[in-house]
This record gives C-alpha cells, sequence and structure tokens, in this order.
C-alpha cells in the first residue's frame, strides 16, 4: 500500500483505539476499577475476540497489516515513554523505616512466585510452548511472568483508596519497589538467555547491563543534573525524550530490550527541579494518553479468547494459572509479612495489594511472545490472569477494612503534574513526595 492508502486508514484507527481505551478505562473507574483494567479488556475484546482475527472484514479493513506496523511502531513510542515515567515515579524512599519488612515481603514475593512459576512453567512446556523453544528459557520466563507487581498500577489503587500515606500503603509501596527492580531485573536475564546462542553470549550480556548501570548512575545522572539545571522547559522535555531513546537502543543493542534502557534512564533523571516536573509533566500528558493506548490495541490483537473457547482443556490450564498466580503472590508476600511482625489482616491486605499486574504484566508478556518464547494461547491465559488479579486487588483490600471506595473520595485530594497519569493507572504524586535530586 501507498502512503496515500495507508493515511485514511490509519487516521481512522488512530481516533477509534485512543477513543474505545479511554472509554473502557472511565468505565472500569465507575465500577471502583483502575483505569487499566478497562483498558486491557477492551484491548482485548478489539482483537480477534471481537473483530474475528486477522482474515475477518472488520480487521482487514481497519487494521490491515501496513496500518498495524505503523500502529505498533506508535504504540512502541508510547509503552517506552510509560517505562520512562514508571523509573521516574520510583521513589526509594518509601523504604525509610520499612527496610527490612520491605526486602522480606518484596523478596517472598519474588521467590515463592519464581518456585511455583518454574514448577507450572514445566508443566505447560508440553502442551503450550512454541515449536524450538528451550525449556530452561521457557519455564524462566513463565516464572518471572508469575512474579510481577504493577508499582504504577499499585499507586493508583492506593491513591484512589485514600492509603497512599498510610502505613499500609507507605510499606506496599517500599515492597513494590524493590518489587519492581528485581521483575526488571529478572526479565532482562530472560531477555539475554533468549537471544544469546551460547551461555557465553549471556553472560556478555549480563556483564554489559552491569557496565551499562554503573554509567549510568555514577557518570550520565550527574551529567543530567548540571545540563538541565537552568535549562527551559521546552528544551529539557528535548533533552529527556531523546535520552530514553538513546538509553533504549543501548540496551536493546546490548540484547536485553529497550523498555529496560527507557526504566533505567528513568531511574537516574534527577527530580525536584521545577523545569524537569514541567518537562515531564507536558511529555506525560500528551503521549500517555495518546499513544499508550494503541499498545492495548496491538496487545488485545495478539489475545483470542476463542482459541481457549475450542477447547476446554485450555480453562483447566488457565485455573491452574490462577491458582498459581494467587497462591505465589498473595499468598508469598502475606506469609512474609505475617512471619515480619504484621496482624494477619494487614498481612493479607499488603499480600493482595502484591497480587496486582496491571500494565506491567501485560508489558513483560508482550516482550516474550514478541521473542517467540510463548504462544498465543499462553498470552492469552496469562493476559486474562492479569486483568483478573488486578481487578480482584481493590476489592479484596476493601474487604479487610482498608480505605473508601473511589468514587466515595473526592479527586482533588491530591495534585498532580498533570491529570493523564489517571487513566492508564500510574500514580499521581503528592506535592511533598516529589523527590530531590
Amino acid at each position: 500500500m501507498t502512503v496515500a492508502e495507508v493515511m485514511p486508514r490509519l487516521l481512522l484507527a488512530l481516533p477509534l483505539a485512543i477513543a474505545v481505551c479511554r472509554a473502557g478505562g472511565a468505565a472500569a473507574r465507575r465500577l471502583g476499577q483502575p483505569p487499566v483494567v478497562g483498558e486491557i479488556a477492551v484491548g482485548v475484546l478489539i482483537g480477534p475476540s471481537l473483530l474475528g482475527g486477522e482474515r475477518s472484514d472488520a480487521q482487514s479493513y481497519l487494521l490491515p497489516p501496513t496500518v498495524l506496523n505503523h500502529i505498533e511502531v506508535l504504540g512502541q513510542v508510547g509503552l517506552l515513554t510509560f517505562m520512562f515515567l514508571t523509573g521516574l515515579t520510583l521513589d526509594l524512599r518509601h523504604l525509610r523505616g520499612h527496610g527490612r519488612a520491605a526486602v522480606a515481603v518484596s523478596q517472598a514475593g519474588i521467590l515463592v512466585p519464581l518456585l511455583l512459576g518454574g514448577s507450572l512453567g514445566l508443566a505447560l512446556y508440553g502442551p503450550l510452548a512454541p515449536e524450538g523453544v528451550e525449556r530452561s528459557t521457557f519455564t524462566l520466563f513463565v516464572a518471572v511472568a508469575m512474579s510481577i507487581t504493577a508499582f504504577p498500577v499499585l499507586a493508583r489503587i492506593l491513591t484512589d483508596r485514600g492509603l497512599y500515606q498510610s502505613p499500609l500503603g507507605s510499606l506496599a509501596m517500599a515492597c513494590a519497589a524493590v518489587d519492581d527492580i528485581t521483575a526488571w531485573c529478572l526479565l532482562a536475564l530472560v531477555v539475554a538467555v533468549s537471544r544469546g546462542g551460547t551461555p557465553l553470549d549471556s553472560l556478555t550480556a549480563a556483564a554489559l547491563v552491569l557496565l551499562y548501570a554503573a554509567v549510568m548512575l555514577r557518570l550520565v545522572r550527574p551529567l543530567l543534573e548540571k545540563a538541565l539545571r537552568s535549562r527551559p522547559a521546552p528544551v529539557v522535555l528535548v533533552w529527556l525524550f531523546c535520552g530514553m531513546c538513546l538509553s533504549s537502543v543501548v540496551t536493546d543493542m546490548i540484547g536485553v530490550h529497550a523498555l529496560f534502557g527507557a526504566f533505567t534512564f528513568g531511574v537516574v533523571t534527577p527530580r525536584g527541579s521545577e523545569t524537569v516536573e514541567k518537562a515531564v509533566g507536558a511529555l506525560r500528558s500528551v503521549v500517555v494518553p495518546l499513544l499508550l493506548p494503541l499498545f492495548f490495541l496491538v496487545a488485545g490483537l495478539h489475545a483470542d479468547v476463542g482459541v481457549l473457547a475450542a477447547d476446554p482443556a485450555q480453562w483447566l490450564w488457565l485455573g491452574a494459572i490462577l491458582i498459581v498466580a494467587l497462591a505465589g503472590k498473595w499468598g508469598g508476600a502475606a506469609a512474609a509479612a505475617r512471619l515480619s511482625g504484621l496482624p494477619w489482616r494487614q498481612a493479607l491486605a499488603l499480600g493482595a495489594l502484591m497480587n496486582c499486574r496491571g500494565l506491567t504484566e501485560l508489558i513483560v508478556l508482550t516482550v516474550g511472545l514478541d521473542l517467540g518464547v510463548i504462544s498465543r494461547e499462553l498470552f492469552t491465559m496469562l493476559v486474562l490472569m492479569a486483568l483478573l488479579t488486578t481487578a480482584i486487588t481493590s476489592p479484596a483490600v476493601a474487604a479487610f477494612g482498608y480505605g473508601s471506595h473511589p468514587r466515595n473520595r473526592s479527586t482533588g485530594t491530591t495534585s498532580t503534574p498533570c491529570d493523564t497519569p489517571e487513566e492508564v493507572g500510574e500514580p499521581p504524586l503528592p506535592d511533598d513526595t516529589i523527590r530531590s535530586g
């Protein structure tokens, strides 16, 4: 197709994808759920589950391969920006006063799901692994997928329920911060193993990642602090966006995925400057609400619930995945919290919060599908697992007596750089939680 032929369909598909994802987010919010639940659900419905697959008339007209390629690229830009903002939002100050408990709960919330997920991966390898994928790579990826906590969505839930600055919320954010860093390191390992032809290649990639992280922390961060100190916001915006892209290119060349570079650049970006906050707000307010829905659309095209309906045995595997997900993440984190001295009610509420997977899980699953590590059937099952575990988080926390219903809270209780993060589950930071450099 020529550019003249692609443009009309692209210009039709873009507002459609944005509109339906925002409608899904609004519907979820009315039900007391974080918007990302509705956005993921709508993305799945837009895919083969509703449109009928690649050969259907609706999808072939609205999303022919040429148009879909452009949408996927734009969605990846939105995803990279979201990962940058996630790294920027990561606040290790939550560890103060909770260091020991946070490390214990977060590591249990990683290790227990890893062990249970690894066992599940061994069982799933025969019926659901793509042809040619090594058993070890497949098993490791399933284990990592079971251990994810959605740090941004968790912060959104805590804010909605008035728990963000409560003892439970502070501990949950501390655990999620440690969890997030650990999970992305594990994903980087999986990507390196899946791309590396030999063990030596994987070790080389791991060593380069450590060198990259050291350079970013020791060299790039101080340089950014000096370079951005006296620049106007539009110039800072250009620097941040270009830096995010270049950092993503470096990690992609290393072999651990561009997302890791965007996340790391967000972590090392200096905070506390008014111009930086304005630039980040401008970037967030445009890219996230306009481009990130395109990622939901493309991800939804890979999920097909109809494939599961055709084979009853697939639903049994989905049930096993849900059991492992709940027992590993919720059970592991709650048990560790109880052993750390928390009462059972608070420990179970904390476990429920750590069980929230949201958009972070969808990102990880998309990486696995792009690498060919998991099949479309397993991708669909894991997307449904992420959707369900995220949806039960808020009701479970309420059932244990923590926080008020989101619809009963005033939306003016916190100030944000912009309002758009709420649409995708990114936490709005109160004024007194903006970090200094």
